[in-house]
């Protein structure tokens, strides 16, 4: 991952219109955001449809990144409301929809994960708004500051977030 100055540095440039800066972009921060939304009770093809609609919005509103300002929280903030608009528009459908339980042969078939550890199943037993702040905190990389930017809340909100995640996942492990 690059540095935060180097991130700024390729949204100036993109925001120019610097084609390289896009694909750079896109190439390095395009993994950890689909993480983010694969942590958030998303299913992979959702997860893709969000990390391309992010990025569509991100081009859309470029010209509102300030130079200078972090652009993890600017992208992070972008991804969690593209997130919320799906998940509003999920549950308009949902609502509309009558659900049809699971057929006998597709849940006979269906082979537990051999993997071991499944941090993502672990993730998902947490309340949302504690496991975004996990992962912008850990699998981002993020500082405090710039996911309390993210999230618009204080410093001492994340930090309480992460505490009472960390508290329920040592319980959970």
């Amino acid at each position: 991952m690059p540095r935060h100055e180097e991130l700024e540095l390729l949204m100036v440039r993109y925001q120019n219109g610097d084609a390289s800066a896009v694909t750079e972009l896109v190439e390095t921060l395009s993994p950890p955001l689909y993480r983010f939304f694969t942590s958030q009770f998303v299913s992979r093809r959702f997860a893709d449809d969000l990390l391309q609609e992010t990025w569509l919005k991100i081009h859309e509103v470029r010209h509102t990144y300030r130079p200078g300002e972090p652009v993890l929280p600017w992208i992070y903030a972008i991804a969690r409301h593209t997130r919320v608009d799906h998940y509003r528009r999920t549950r308009r459908v949902e609502d509309r929809e009558q659900q049809v339980e699971q057929l006998p042969e597709a849940a006979a078939t269906a082979a537990p994960d051999s993997r071991g550890f499944d941090l993502e199943a672990v993730l998902r037993q947490l309340p949302e708004s504690q496991r975004e702040v996990v992962v912008m905190l850990k699998v981002a990389d993020m500082s405090l500051e710039e996911v309390a930017r993210a999230t618009s809340s204080s410093v001492g909100s994340v930090k309480q977030k992460a505490h009472r995640a960390y508290e329920k996942l040592r319980g959970l492990l």
